[in-house]
């Protein structure tokens, strides 16, 4: 398995094909394997590469202060400036299509093109956001004390139906369920992330070529959010992909991926 090693940190991924380098970054309680529906079908087009964040499988999570949005987005724009390969496309599914959005909004220079997948978090009063705020925040909050007292079924259960719905770890197939348990104490130091609600400035300052993406089957609160963005972001379409909620890209791999392959070649 490869590394990177960023500010100190090897950061392992994995990686298919050649050409034109495309980074993916998963969400919570994933790692690099939630893209193993993807890695084919850009790998015969593009240097497919996704990474596992800073302290997600193989790493480990350990007490300290590292497990945050700016620590993550500094790690992915080190890793892309690492690569030596000049501008990349960029992909980002929940967590990761946060943190996505801010290497956009941070380090443009080193986009090609943009692609958020359900990108998670929460809306602030400039993009119509409103109670309840901090929906998210408490049942992760709920989820990692479970976990914290070794009830890691229970905690992961109650990640899987905030963002997927009543009964979303019981239909998840046991490949899924072993990388959420691979990553389960992540999840100790994500209550920390210091993430903040997408703001109406921010989105309209990111001018890269972006593709917002999203499940016909997904919960309410990532429809509100691609709405908001896809309405103040400059350049910015949307596809709607069918038969998936918000693991798209484990849901429905074809057609997102064909979805995601298209956008790409239009550019």
């Amino acid at each position: 398995m490869p590394t990177m090693t960023v500010d100190g940190y090897p950061l392992a991924y994995a990686e298919a094909g050649s050409g034109p380098p495309l980074v993916m970054i998963h969400g919570t309680l994933g790692d690099q394997r939630s893209w193993g529906g993807q890695m084919t079908d850009f790998g015969a087009r593009y240097h497919a590469m996704a990474v596992s964040l800073r302290h997600c499988w193989p790493g480990t999570w350990s007490e300290g202060g590292d497990f945050t949005i700016a620590r993550h987005t500094a790690d992915i724009a080190g890793f892309i400036k690492g690569l030596g390969a000049g501008k990349v496309r960029l992909i980002g599914h929940s967590r990761g299509g946060h943190i996505a959005f801010r290497v956009a909004q941070h380090h443009p220079e080193l986009l090609e093109a943009l692609v958020l997948l359900e990108p998670g978090g929460e809306l602030d009063a400039s993009l119509g956001g409103a109670p309840p705020a901090g929906n998210q925040a408490s049942a992760f909050g709920r989820a990692a004390a479970l976990i914290a007292e070794g009830k890691t079924e229970e905690g992961l259960t109650v990640v899987a139906e905030h963002t997927g719905g009543p009964g979303a770890w019981a239909k998840r197939s046991e490949a899924r369920k072993t990388v959420n348990r691979d990553n389960a104490t992540t999840l100790l130091g994500q209550i920390n992330e210091q993430r903040s609600p997408y703001a109406k400035a921010e989105a309209q300052s990111i001018r890269t070529r972006t593709l917002l993406a999203g499940g016909d089957q997904s919960q309410p609160q990532f429809g509100r959010i691609l709405d908001a963005l896809e309405a103040t972001m400059p350049n910015a379409t949307r596809v709607t992909i069918p038969k998936a909620a918000h693991s798209v890209q484990a849901d429905n791999p074809a057609a997102f991926n064909a979805a995601v392959l298209a956008f790409l070649a239009a550019a």
